[in-house]
């Protein structure tokens, strides 16, 4: 585990395709991966790259941990500057755009109108975090590692809270983030991934406090080996 390098770049990417399907490659409802990573994680490594720590076997980025101090907020606002470069490469036909694509982008504004998308918008929990580990490398501790080095950072930065968004079909994610202290803020059921998959899928949005004094049993519960 070690800080981000801009070399990096291309390998966070990778990860963030690879895992974007409830951990699995982001293909399966979405054509084009470069114009994925463009709209969705661009924004860290080029405004945040700070605030980014990736796990690297053998030069190889495997996982990574991102996220913003100001959360959405900032986020959105570097996000809008950055739509007219993305409009102009769709526009000169650079992105590949299909069915599943335009299927998708059609569910994400559909769920968006009614009210089924999660946002934290928090004073207390201004931060926000993405956390992802290519499968193989997950169970081994070094999501402990990412998060324990991005919550460092955070503190050192002054940042009170952090918050994060995930759904109710990543269970070894949730019980890695109530391990490490973060509380259940909000949930929401949505049919946006109804077409993908069988069941119910909830978003919920959970939150950390960094206090100082909760430091010591934070470091504590991420001693160990944890699943992501």
């Amino acid at each position: 585990m070690r800080p981000y390098r801009p070399e990096d770049r291309d390998g966070v990417r990778r990860v963030y395709a690879d895992t974007a399907f409830f951990g699995r490659p982001v293909e399966a409802y979405f054509d084009d991966r470069e114009l994925f990573a463009d709209l969705g994680v661009s924004v860290y490594t080029d405004h945040y790259p700070d605030y980014i720590f990736v796990a690297d076997d053998a030069g190889n980025v495997v996982g990574y941990i991102l996220g913003s101090p100001t959360g959405d907020v900032g986020v959105h606002a570097h996000t809008l500057k950055s739509l007219p470069r993305i409009l102009g490469r769709l526009a000169t036909c650079r992105y590949r755009i299909g069915c599943k694509t335009l299927v998708h982008v059609g569910m994400s504004v559909w769920a968006g109108l009614r009210g089924e998308l999660l946002e934290i918008r928090s004073a207390e929990y201004p931060a926000n975090l993405h956390i992802n580990l290519t499968a193989g490398y997950r169970g081994h501790g070094l999501g402990a590692a990412l998060m324990r080095a991005y919550l460092d950072k955070l503190r050192s930065a002054g940042v009170p809270g952090v918050h994060l968004v995930t759904t109710n079909r990543h269970r070894a994610a949730l019980r890695f983030y109530r391990r490490v202290g973060f509380q259940l803020l909000q949930e929401k059921q949505t049919q946006m991934w109804r077409r993908y998959v069988d069941g119910e899928v909830r978003l919920m949005a959970f939150g950390l406090k960094l206090r100082e004094a909760g430091r010591v049993s934070v470091a504590g519960r991420l001693g160990g080996n944890h699943a992501t």
